[in-house]
């Protein structure tokens, strides 16, 4: 089988949907995407982009650019971004020699944050803390334009919610169950981190406690990044400060992985 170092990656540009550069990112499916293609060694830009151009209306999006003078072609959704660039041999499938019990576990990690927990950090960003996610996420339009455009997503996201579910909570259950979820995968960080240290192995230490990193720690790094110096989120960056080996994780991997970023504040 032909290795991704052996085949002729072509230039990649990810839509960010931020005009933010060298710092990690609010939205965690961003800074996921950005690990997964940083831990397979992939060279790409970064662009702001915006929702209204992405396909599926929906941030991140990637530009994959073939031969000089072709329409680049546009590919949308983290999970589906990764999951062709590996059949494509862009990209190594991290997953590849993990057992079937350690798949679901990896599948279970991802769930419990794409599936669960985004929705309770929707709700504290665009419910709970509306006006300053609306001047963050909007800073670049006009306050008129922000105003209309900020009330059209707070009504659309609070029906969304409604739908879901996550806003029919209190304020204390919707509290508990994020706490719940980032103590869960506190759990599976001390023992993957001392079983690291067992093995003297340096560097970072990876969520499924072996020896190299699967698509489930793109995941936990972007959740992290993402509510890390997030003022559109309070609540659950002191959750996440809260777990020194969570900090612990996320550091390593930066420092590994993103040395040329802003590292968040300590």
């Amino acid at each position: 089988m032909t290795s991704p170092s052996e085949i002729q990656i072509p230039s990649l540009t990810l839509y960010s949907g931020f005009p933010t550069r060298g710092r990690h990112v609010a939205s965690p499916f961003v800074n996921k995407l950005e690990t997964r293609l940083r831990l397979g060694g992939v060279t790409y830009k970064v662009a702001t982009g915006s929702v209204f151009k992405a396909p599926r209306g929906k941030i991140p999006y990637l530009d994959v650019e073939g031969t000089p003078g072709t329409v680049p072609e546009q590919l949308a959704d983290s999970t589906l971004i990764t999951r062709r660039l590996v059949a494509d041999g862009y990209l190594q499938d991290l997953n590849a020699g993990l057992t079937p019990v350690e798949r679901a576990r990896d599948l279970g990690v991802r769930a419990l944050l794409e599936d669960k927990l985004y929705f309770y950090q929707v709700r504290e960003r665009w419910i709970d803390n509306y006006y300053v996610m609306r001047d963050n996420a909007l800073s670049a339009m006009p306050f008129f334009v922000r105003f209309f455009i900020g009330l059209l997503a707070y009504r659309s996201t609070k029906a969304r919610l409604l739908g879901q579910g996550v806003l029919r909570f209190t304020d204390d259950e919707a509290k508990n169950t994020k706490l719940e979820v980032w103590e869960n995968v506190n759990a599976l960080l001390v023992g993957s981190r001392n079983n690291a240290y067992e093995t003297e192995k340096a560097g970072p230490f990876w969520i499924l406690g072996g020896a190299n990193p699967t698509e489930a720690d793109a995941t936990v790094f972007g959740f992290i990044a993402a509510a890390l110096d997030c003022p559109q989120a309070p609540a659950t960056e002191q959750i996440v400060r809260s777990f020194p080996v969570i900090m612990d994780y996320a550091r390593r991997i930066h420092e590994q992985y993103f040395s040329d970023y802003e590292l968040w504040k300590e």
